[in-house]
């Protein structure tokens, strides 16, 4: 696998998100090679979404307005704050801290998962850092579990774009970490 290509994988079978998916509604993953193979999973996501593209947040933004009218809470931005001068190391993250929308539920070197609960659904999103056939690769899963029909409903809109945007989100997000690091 290539640096620049993002493969949607089944989920990585030794990962914690892994044994999240019993009656999830939804689950998908995608793997690239690792950028950054001496990092941990919480630096590679802070790397990941430190650098989420515009029309992401514009997306966020639509969102949130519109979930408004059906009493869903408003997230706030993808991107988590890594410039700013309050940024928090990864190391200094612990289990129930925020980080950007969601907040860390598992947390060990090769593998942070983090969610969001609202009424209709709980969203898990895990970076698993993980090798195969020698290769450093990182595995990006989303598993969703819906509490109700607006679950239900939020997901039969939501589900099928998420497969068109996230992997072009992780390539431009890669990209941008990259270019910064260079």
């Amino acid at each position: 696998m290539n640096a620049a290509t993002i493969t949607e994988t089944p989920l990585p079978a030794h990962s914690q998100i892994a044994l999240r998916t019993a009656g999830a509604d939804f689950a998908d993953c995608y793997t690239f090679a690792d950028p950054q193979p001496g990092s941990s999973a919480m630096e590679t996501y802070l790397a990941v979404m430190g650098y989420s593209p515009g029309w992401m947040s514009f997306l966020m933004s639509v969102r949130n307005q519109a979930v408004r009218l059906v009493g869903l809470k408003h997230l706030g931005g993808l991107e988590v704050k890594m410039q700013a001068q309050d940024a928090k190391p990864a190391a200094s993250y612990s289990v129930g801290d925020r980080a950007g929308i969601f907040s860390v539920d598992y947390l060990s070197a090769p593998e942070v998962i983090l969610f969001d609960d609202d009424k209709h659904l709980r969203v898990e999103l895990s970076v698993f850092k993980h090798q195969q056939d020698g290769q450093p690769l990182v595995s990006v899963s989303t598993v969703v579990h819906n509490h109700n029909a607006l679950g239900r409903a939020y997901m039969a809109i939501v589900g099928p774009v998420h497969r068109l945007i996230v992997p072009k989100m992780l390539s431009q997000s890669l990209h941008a970490a990259r270019t910064a690091h260079q």
